[in-house]
């Protein structure tokens, strides 16, 4: 058996699979809310995920009848970019800045100021963005020195619970890719960018590939947890790279559309490529000596959270899809904006603000709630659109996360993209690709591709439909959208 650990911003999963692939257990714990104390700022207390992966472990080998002692590796997965700052006794010293936080512009602007934005590309192939990890480390820099003076060690979500389960201080290409602290051409820290900004080296973890042992569990968690102390653990990937080794996105032609809380369209690279314009991100793959290029709509499944937490408590999510779908397409030309945390993909704008514009007395709910489905989904055509720019392949699209769960959606999606959309059978995604790793890093298999063609099958396929011509059209007029309204609200 092999141990899939995803620390996600809603929960922690636990899934065991067998050499098969197949799932043969799985246990989620919901983390507390994340905190925000002020528009665009986003916190969770790392404490809070290591109790609840704890929690999860505990429960999926209590669900599954199998000991510890029989799963034979574990990888991991996690929300990118979030911000884990350990004091000398390797205590947490403040909440983390997760992946949504936007309040480190500031910090943005003084690294660009001061390094240059051609020197930036140069270092990480990526502009640095206020999602990020370093400005998020610069903001604390800046403004609580007290609490700076005593970082030690930085570390990412997912990382800090393999420091909790093995002692190591560590991480690997994929999630360290999106710290713009990393060498994604080079796979390595870019000590020159970290020197440049005043970063301590030390304070930087040991990084591995995401297939490679980076620790194994001590003997205080095998108590805690059931595990059995000297179990592997790999490096594992970030949730969208983990994502993608789920999804078999490890070979060129097929794309990936995961649908979570922020929305991530995601495809494999042989040799690296990035946009000039810095509009989609270019990291490292979870695949060695592979890379990957992905958009991001922040307010993807977060936008009909909102709705459902603001306007509609209590309901169902597949009630609101089955309303919305009783809405005609184009929902009476009401368009939503989802920029509900700023943007990354295409605008890079962290003041961007979300909203309906084409709102008249004749809209109903039901237009209201597609519209949604809508906006996140032209948001992520424009991903896609950009992805194709760089000379990417895509026969199809992969659909998953909570969102693709929904025919409704994946319906709408096909027809938004004008290209068949399929599932899998398996929906784990992320958990599933933190395994696989776990099955490559112990030997079970060669490499990744490996892997995923043995265990990963299609089983749904939905073709694009009749209404591809009103989401064409509709398309071009949510693009004209944000540059209409940028700057109106300050």
């Amino acid at each position: 058996m092999w141990l899939g650990i995803d620390i996600g911003t809603g929960g922690s999963r636990a899934l065991l699979v067998d050499v098969t692939g197949r799932v043969v257990a799985a246990h989620t714990v919901a983390h507390e809310d994340m905190a925000q104390a002020q528009p665009l700022w986003a916190e969770q207390r790392p404490e809070n995920w290591w109790d609840a992966a704890v929690e999860a472990i505990r429960g999926v080998l209590a669900a599954s009848g199998v000991s510890g002692s029989q799963v034979q590796g574990i990888g991991l997965s996690g929300q990118m970019h979030g911000l884990v700052i350990l004091d000398e006794a390797n205590q947490v010293i403040r909440p983390s800045l997760i992946w949504c936080d936007q309040r480190s512009q500031v910090q943005v602007d003084w690294v660009n100021s001061t390094v240059g934005k051609a020197k930036v590309l140069e270092c990480i192939a990526n502009p640095v963005l206020t999602g990020f990890t370093l400005p998020k480390l610069l903001w604390v820099r800046d403004n609580e020195p007290a609490l700076y003076e005593r970082v030690r060690k930085v570390l990412l979500p997912k990382d800090y619970v393999r420091f909790r389960l093995t002692g190591e201080f560590a991480t690997e290409v994929s999630d360290a890719s999106g710290t713009a602290l990393f060498d994604v051409v080079n796979r390595r820290w870019s000590f020159e960018l970290a020197d440049a900004v005043g970063v301590d080296r030390a304070v930087l973890p040991a990084c591995y590939e995401s297939s490679e042992i980076s620790g194994r569990i001590t003997a205080e968690v095998a108590a805690l947890t059931g595990l059995a102390a000297g179990t592997p653990v790999v490096g594992g990937g970030g949730d969208q790279a983990a994502s993608a080794v789920g999804n078999g996105i490890v070979a060129p032609g097929i794309v990936s559309c995961t649908l979570g809380t922020s929305g991530v369209v995601f495809a494999h690279m042989e040799q690296v490529q990035y946009d000039a314009a810095g509009r989609v991100h270019t990291f490292c793959h979870a695949v060695k000596n592979k890379w990957h290029v992905m958009g991001v709509t922040q307010g993807a499944g977060l936008s009909l959270q909102w709705f459902r937490n603001q306007l509609a408590p209590g309901a169902d999510y597949s009630d609101l899809m089955a309303e919305a779908a009783t809405a005609p397409a184009g929902s009476q030309g009401l368009y939503w904006l989802p920029y509900l945390m700023g943007e990354r993909t295409p605008h890079l704008d962290a003041t961007a603000r979300g909203g309906w514009m084409g709102l008249t007395n004749s809209h109903r709910r039901a237009d209201l709630i597609r519209s949604l489905i809508e906006g996140v989904s032209y948001s992520q055509k424009d991903c896609l659109d950009i992805v194709e720019g760089l000379g990417v392949e895509v026969a199809s699209v992969r659909a998953s996360g909570g969102g693709a769960k929904s025919p409704f959606w994946r319906q709408v999606l096909a027809d938004v993209f004008a290209k068949p959309v399929v599932t899998l059978e398996s929906q784990e995604g992320s958990a599933l690709g933190a395994a696989l790793l776990a099955m490559v890093g112990t030997g079970e298999f060669a490499d990744v591709p490996e892997v995923c063609g043995a265990v990963i099958r299609e089983n749904a396929r939905v073709e694009p439909g009749a209404d591809v011509g009103v989401y064409a059209a509709g398309h071009r007029v949510y693009q004209g959208l944000y540059p209409a309204l940028k700057g109106v609200l300050g």
